[in-house]
């Protein structure tokens, strides 16, 4: 019998490379991870039934014994810009109609990502996991008291995670009364995480103390879903930046557009002096974020938010703890580890970012089956929402929701149909060319994507 597995490629066992092949090998992925170090393809033999090639991404030799010849998929993820980019283009050399995903950092390439889509054959992304990190910092400040925030359908369909006080007005309440409680307000509860477990709950559920609750909604009934759930946003003005690297400049540039007075802190002297040069309103420091002497003579008590963003996320922590316990209203910090994801939630830190997790959320899309749109992680990698445009000939088109069968740990979220947003009942018949949002715990991937399919040879 043919094996259909998808076969994927993926070059660099870093952080990336390690996580991206650990998800996919759980979905029954046909994966091979290539990297020139044996502890780094040790680990990944250690934890993750894939196949595993030592030697350099860049060595058309190592490509070939991988087998890129007969693979659907190719993944560039090293930290290095310039081996992903040889790798891309050696992988359109030896094997031109397969996909080609690049993750890179420097903005210098990214100017030039029209050229180099046209000397690489079928690159269908430049991946720059710290430009989606600014963006994931600055839709947490366009709702403040949100944990995470997700969007779908260019913006209209968000979802949003919160922590809710204790005393907010649906605490204790099952999710069918709650929906009671604001009938004409369009959302759906599609997961609570408690005691760091995720639970895609149903009617008969109730929203706990120390909850977390994940909720989707249009764009234009955000703020009273908020309400809802006793989080009353208020405006962002003071922002203090901890770092001046990529993200740090790219961040501050941004929020020179609106309506902010951004202040920006780094520990080298020369990085500050560019940085003065090539912003226009942010108040440039010299010093150290972790520095309490610092912080309290730049007023960290008056910042509405604290963005640590340096390379270094032991000291990005330090700085945002440090920070919130001089007055600083809220806190968000860049980290690297996966492992520290929990531990920083749990110590009062409100918002983390990650370029990996970026990096891989903006790589999931091109790996999905069927037509999908964009893929988001929920809960670090625990859930995924997914986002795709059922075709004609799905299994899914023509079916009232209530028919369709998903299995415990799927959701239907949101249907977007012909720009509006719909939210759906039993009753709803899904229509072909229907934007459908879907909720899905990890192991349960592989059958939204089944369903999705029209057939298997989609690349």
């Amino acid at each position: 019998m043919q094996d259909d597995r998808l076969r994927i490629l993926i070059v660099g066992a870093g952080e990336v490379g390690f996580h991206i092949a650990r998800r996919l090998a759980v979905e029954n992925k046909d994966v091979v991870v290539i990297d020139r170090s044996e502890a780094a393809l040790r680990r990944v033999l250690d934890h993750i039934d894939v196949q595993t090639v030592e030697g350099s991404g860049a060595s058309p030799r190592i490509l070939i014994d991988a087998g890129i010849k007969k693979a659907d998929i190719f993944l560039a993820v090293t930290d290095s810009d310039e081996v992903n980019l040889i790798a891309c283009f050696l992988a359109s050399s030896l094997a031109p109609d397969i996909l080609k995903l690049a993750r890179i950092r420097n903005e210098e390439y990214h100017d030039f990502q029209d050229t180099l889509s046209q000397s690489i054959h079928r690159l269908g992304a430049v991946i720059n996991p710290d430009a989606e990190v600014v963006n994931s910092i600055l839709r947490l400040m366009s709702a403040p008291g949100a944990i995470e925030i997700n969007e779908f359908a260019e913006g209209k369909v968000q979802l949003i995670g919160v922590r809710p006080p204790d005393d907010n007005p649906a605490a204790g309440r099952r999710l069918m009364d709650i929906r009671g409680m604001a009938p004409d307000l369009p959302f759906i509860v599609g997961a609570l995480v408690r005691q760091d477990r995720l639970i895609i709950p149903g009617g008969e559920d109730t929203v706990e103390p120390g909850d977390a609750v994940y909720f989707a909604c249009g764009c234009e009934d955000r703020k009273a879903v908020l309400e809802l759930f006793g989080i009353k946003p208020e405006p962002l003005r003071e922002i203090l930046i901890i770092g001046g690297g990529n993200i740090g400049q790219r961040l501050a540039r941004q929020l020179e557009e609106g309506p902010y007075h951004v202040r920006l802190i780094d520990k080298s002297e020369e990085r500050c002096n560019r940085l003065s040069e090539s912003l226009n309103k942010t108040i440039v420091l010299h010093g150290d974020g972790a520095d309490q002497q610092l912080l309290q003579e730049e007023n960290v008590h008056g910042m509405d938010l604290v963005a640590a963003v340096t390379g270094n996320e032991e000291s990005n922590i330090l700085s945002c703890l440090l920070a919130k316990r001089l007055g600083a209203k809220r806190a968000v910090t860049r980290i690297n580890k996966f492992e520290y994801m929990p531990l920083v939630q749990a110590i009062g830190i409100d918002n983390l970012v990650c370029p990996r997790l970026s990096a891989i959320n903006s790589i999931l899309r091109y790996i999905r089956r069927g037509n999908v749109v964009s893929a988001q992680s929920i809960k670090g990698e625990d859930a995924e929402a997914i986002e795709a445009i059922v075709d004609s000939s799905s299994e899914l088109a023509g079916q009232r929701i209530m028919d369709v069968k998903l299995p415990r740990g799927i959701l239907i979220l949101s249907i977007i149909r012909n720009g509006s947003v719909v939210l759906p009942t039993g009753d709803t018949v899904i229509d072909a060319q229907d934007r459908l949002l879907f909720l899905s715990t990890r192991g349960n991937i592989s059958k939204v994507e089944k369903k999705l399919s029209v057939n298997l040879d989609f690349f």
